[in-house]
């Protein structure tokens, strides 16, 4: 089954999130990420949600979530969407291995963003497919912590 992703824009107001989050609670509906943050206009949060659900499930939560009274606009991306994931990495690295992974980084057109004596952070942004492709080729490096940002989305085009 493929990642299904919503976009859900409502009022900036304290518990928004919470009630979002019950809405699939309820349900036994479960949520494999969730992104959120000031939309445009600046009183609204935009929230990206992803989950694995078929499509009876997806149509069950745009109908129920349109009826929260905070909700302004909600839709189902299409394929055709961009959908991007940010991901910071701390890697343990030392003079033998510091270079094949800085050729890594360059291939996947990713970044440092930290560098101390005995570890790097890195930053690769991109789609899930990217990311797990940097993933996989460095799980032979000592990773000491890595943070993803969840996915974001935005339709092509002028749709909203």
């Amino acid at each position: 089954m493929d990642a299904k992703r919503i976009l859900l824009v409502m009022k900036n107001k304290p518990g928004v999130l919470n009630k979002i989050s019950g809405l699939f609670q309820k349900r036994g509906i479960n949520i494999e990420n969730i992104t959120a943050g000031e939309g445009y206009p600046e009183d609204t949060v935009r929230m990206t949600i992803t989950g694995f659900w078929d499509e009876y499930t997806l149509n069950q939560v745009i109908v129920q979530a349109e009826k929260l009274f905070d909700v302004e606009f909600i839709k189902a991306f299409s394929r055709e969407s961009v959908f991007r994931e940010l991901v910071l990495i701390k890697i343990k690295v030392n003079s033998k291995n510091r270079q094949e992974l800085l050729q890594i980084l360059d291939i996947y057109r990713g970044s440092v963003v930290d560098v101390a004596l005995e570890s790097l952070i890195v930053e690769i942004t991109g789609d899930i497919g990217k990311i797990d492709g940097f993933l996989k080729l460095i799980k032979n490096f000592n990773v000491l912590e890595i943070a993803r940002t969840g996915v974001l989305a935005m339709s092509r085009g002028l749709e909203v």
